[in-house]
């Protein structure tokens, strides 16, 4: 088995979405309460995105349940098969600090050549790890 260190990244990733949730209950309920609108006018998502002006955190707390699953359990796998080694290290944090700095520009300044930049280099790191787990599984 590899060492439980490894699943610090995961940790850091689950503060990012909890900190990601947190700014958009707020920024959601800032704007219900703002532009008095009944939660009921938005209660599914369609409803939401017409009504809300401002739905970055939204956006990128829903992000973080896409590319990220696939980080999740490329660390179960290295840690299953003991292929927690620096590289592997390396790269969950390279994705981890890659995954926080998408969500500063998404819920910051939203600026979107910036944050598909650093969306792409999180996708190549996610891919040189799976491809690291997959040449290990293999030998």
């Amino acid at each position: 088995m590899a060492s439980a260190a490894l699943f610090w990244p995961v940790v850091a990733m689950v503060v990012l979405t909890l900190v990601v949730m947190v700014l958009m209950g707020r920024e959601r309920f800032g704007q219900l309460r703002r532009e008095r609108v009944h939660p009921q006018e938005v209660a599914t998502s369609g409803q939401m995105a017409s009504r809300m002006a401002d739905t970055r955190c939204a956006d990128n707390f829903r992000n973080l349940f896409e590319l990220p699953v696939l980080f999740y359990v490329a660390i179960v796998v290295a840690f299953v098969t003991a292929q927690g080694g620096t590289l592997v290290h390396v790269l969950a944090w390279t994705f981890v600090a890659l995954r926080i700095a998408h969500s500063v520009i998404h819920c910051g300044p939203n600026k979107v050549r910036h944050r598909f930049v650093v969306y792409v280099a999180g996708a190549a790191v996610l891919l040189v790890l799976w491809g690291r787990l997959a040449w290990g599984l293999l030998g």
